[in-house]
């Protein structure tokens, strides 16, 4: 187990984690850090194309019975009945996009606003993909569970309580580098961890639902993304 305890000035906000995960620290930070808008400071904002936005729905069925995208929202949902992205795919349900903009190095930071209905549980509604294949194969996942916004399926390491039926604003920083990432939900720091991913180890940004195996997940999972963007710097 690695346990870490946060810094001094954040102690009242934060709560101490202990992880099954080796080598894994994550740090649930509760201290307010404004609007939002200085996040992207010091980041070019990457230009992307709709052909960049790659929706993964089950195989068997047609594109607009599980994805919808009107008035700038993209809605995904999926059934936990529901067949993988192919027949061949090991993983479970999910209508998920794939951001195909693979990066390598540097900082990179993913921006959107989402809105998750109420009674979607057991879902995880945003990715990094890549990491050290002998670990697992994500850096980052952003799962909901009874209205509760956690890191991974630890239902101890809440980012944001009471999620269902609102918009929320996330922001995720990753310094591959560095090898952390950072997390803020409506401008608000939440979490600081220590990364599975490696340097020259391919990465992106995924973001809908995709049905996890813990906590009894709902029949109907479903996620509504608006003005989502990616920056990067050096």
């Amino acid at each position: 187990f690695a346990c870490v305890r946060a810094r001094a000035s954040d102690l009242m906000a934060c709560s101490i984690l202990c992880s099954v995960l080796v080598v894994v620290t994550a740090v649930v930070i509760g201290t307010a850090r404004g609007s939002g808008d200085h996040l992207t400071a010091g980041f070019t904002r990457v230009r992307l194309t709709e052909s960049q936005f790659v929706v993964q729905k089950p195989y068997n069925v047609p594109l607009d019975a599980r994805y919808e995208f009107a008035g700038g929202v993209r809605r995904m949902w999926v059934f936990s009945t529901d067949k993988p992205g192919s027949a061949t795919h090991p993983g479970g349900a999910r209508t998920e996009i794939k951001i195909n903009e693979v990066y390598t190095s540097g900082v990179w930071q993913f921006e959107g606003e989402v809105y998750v209905p109420a009674g979607t549980s057991g879902a995880s509604i945003m990715q990094i993909f890549g990491a050290k294949p002998e670990r697992q194969a994500t850096t980052l996942m952003l799962h909901v569970y009874d209205g509760n916004l956690t890191f991974y399926h630890r239902l101890q390491s809440v980012l944001a309580h009471d999620v269902y039926d609102r918009w929320l604003r996330l922001n995720v920083v990753h310094d591959v580098g560095a090898r952390n990432v950072t997390v803020f939900v409506d401008g608000a720091e939440k979490l600081r961890s220590s990364s599975h991913g490696a340097p020259h180890a391919e990465h992106y940004f995924k973001f809908g639902v995709y049905k996890q195996s813990h906590h009894n997940p709902s029949h109907r999972m479903e996620s509504r993304w608006r003005n989502v963007r990616v920056f990067t710097k050096p």
